[in-house]
């Protein structure tokens, strides 16, 4: 599983991004097209979807937000927001694809970089089990351990202030499926015969997303408190079947 992911035995099999660098690393620098098959696929399909009800360190970061503290500690989003959600688009390219590709050894292989250095998804689901586990590796803990240990504890105790910050400002998947988020076939619709515009979807949207005049932002994680929260029901999922009603009548 090392080659995979330095944190989590788990990515040989259900992480992409991880399956991703490992083949881009490889001496033979080739594309995993399984990998990017599987991405495509599910970007298509549903955008970022998955961040909103599969990915199982968003669910840890929701639950950190839930606590409750006071309501001036509570930030909607860091300063400079709009500069550091486009970290995560450069974490994609120069950590998963360039480092993996251009930084090798001498016998031509990469590093997983993003796995090695930075994912606190990998070090909390994988690393930390793998260390309390086995006795051995807790006697060769090193630098890096202690390194993406320290942005593990970072992430989440932002994640007591800042909703989901790792999403929002890190993560390379959530990237790359926010490039499918207006495409997708699960995508938001808005009615606009309907729409009183009464700022309802707007203020309950985690994610701070200006709707519905934003709506499908590549910032959406299709979490559909937008959807409870309109009374007159001008926004819906599944295009496809808006049309075939429309098309009916």
């Amino acid at each position: 599983a090392l080659p995979i992911c330095y944190s989590c035995p788990g990515a040989l099999g259900s992480c992409p991004i991880g399956a991703l660098q490992s083949v881009i690393a490889s001496r033979d620098h080739s594309i995993s097209f399984y990998a990017l098959g599987f991405l495509m696929a599910v970007g298509a399909l549903g955008g970022r979807v998955v961040c909103g009800f599969l990915c199982p360190f968003g669910l840890v970061q929701d639950l950190l937000y839930k606590i409750p503290l006071p309501k001036r500690w509570k930030l909607h989003r860091l300063p400079g927001d709009k500069l550091l959600s486009g970290f995560r688009y450069v974490i994609l390219l120069v950590f998963v694809i360039l480092l993996p590709l251009l930084a090798v050894n001498m016998i031509g292989q990469g590093d997983p970089w993003f796995c090695k250095y930075i994912c606190p998804a990998g070090t909390l689901e994988g690393g930390i089990p793998l260390v309390l586990l086995n006795k051995g590796l807790r006697s060769s803990i090193g630098f890096l351990f202690r390194w993406k240990m320290t942005l593990l504890v970072a992430t989440l105790f932002l994640s007591l202030f800042i909703f989901r910050p790792f999403c929002k400002y890190i993560c390379p998947l959530g990237a790359f499926y926010s490039f499918f988020n207006k495409i997708s076939f699960l995508r938001l619709t808005h009615e606009k015969s309907k729409c009183t515009l009464c700022g309802k979807c707007g203020a309950v949207c985690p994610m701070q997303i200006k709707m519905p005049r934003s709506i499908n932002s590549m910032e959406c994680i299709r979490c559909g408190k937008c959807l409870d929260a309109c009374e007159n029901k001008s926004l819906s999922l599944f295009k496809l079947s808006l049309d075939l009603n429309k098309s009916r009548g």
